[in-house]
């Protein structure tokens, strides 16, 4: 049975500390967008120090990494993106993404979700399958600055048509919070307590920068000691992936030595062999 509808962005609001709350120029709802993370493309940006969030109940058109499509029926999952304008840019912005995973599963791990785990760069994973995703999309802020554009999704409870689905690759296997804990989270608290997370994630990036996440990385590392393929537009990497550096690359042992990798679709071998 698919959770109660959120109708109420006060009702969340209230529910965000108030040392964050105060950093919120504005937390709209909606029943439906087409995207949340485009919707806030759209709007002016915040400004610099600032932060916007946006929540839908559904998205008609919600996207991933590499415009894959992010499918989440109405009412059964979090779907929000949050806007930020950077006072001082950070040399590494592509490494925010795994700063905020980071932020997010310690939120999962809160409630009780076991076992969360983190696929570089984007992924949530929990009871073997995806839990969620995260979007990080950069733009050009009115002032001469940048401004940060991140989407969450987050599985809360899925109809039975989409859980019990048969995996055809490691992608298509999907796990919700309600398969993962045993009873349905607040969807209102849990959005609230995301939200929380991922502006205190962006805060401490800005002033610090991927040092401080880098360490608590490796508890959820859900590749490290994995075979893996990384499909570029180069060529493939095949090699057996161990964490991540400084700079939040993913570090592949292969036979010719460690490689470093910055972008690529990432597949395991265990989910390929088993589509072949």
């Amino acid at each position: 049975m698919s959770t109660p509808t959120m109708t109420d962005a006060d009702d969340i609001l209230r529910r965000i500390p108030d040392t964050v709350r105060a950093s919120l120029d504005a937390l709209e709802w909606f029943a439906e967008l087409e995207s949340t993370s485009t919707w806030l493309k759209q709007q002016t940006a915040p400004p610099r120090g600032r932060f916007r969030a946006v929540i839908a109940e559904h998205q008609t058109a919600g996207r991933g990494r590499n415009e894959k499509i992010w499918l989440s029926p109405p009412s059964s999952g979090v779907c929000l993106s949050v806007s930020y304008t950077f006072g001082d840019m950070p040399h590494n912005l592509p490494a925010l993404t795994l700063a905020i995973g980071i932020g997010i599963a310690a939120v999962l791990e809160k409630i009780g979700v076991r076992d969360v785990a983190l696929k570089w760069p984007n992924d949530l994973i929990a009871a073997g399958g995806k839990l969620g995703g995260i979007l990080t999309e950069v733009q050009s802020a009115g002032d001469g600055g940048r401004t940060v554009v991140v989407g969450v999704g987050i599985n809360v409870d899925l109809p039975d048509s989409m859980r019990y689905a048969a995996p055809t690759s490691w992608t298509s296997r999907i796990s919700d919070l309600a398969g993962c804990m045993g009873d349905v989270p607040d969807r209102a608290e849990l959005t609230a307590a995301i939200i929380a997370a991922l502006i205190d994630s962006v805060r401490r990036f800005e002033r610090e920068g991927l040092a401080e996440f880098r360490s608590r990385w490796q508890a959820y590392d859900w590749l490290q000691g994995k075979t893996v393929s990384i499909q570029q537009s180069a060529g493939e990497i095949t090699g057996v992936a161990d964490g991540i550096d400084e700079d939040g690359a993913l570090l592949v042992k292969t036979e010719a030595g460690t490689e470093r990798v910055m972008s690529g679709s990432v597949r395991v071998a265990a989910y390929r062999e088993a589509r072949a």
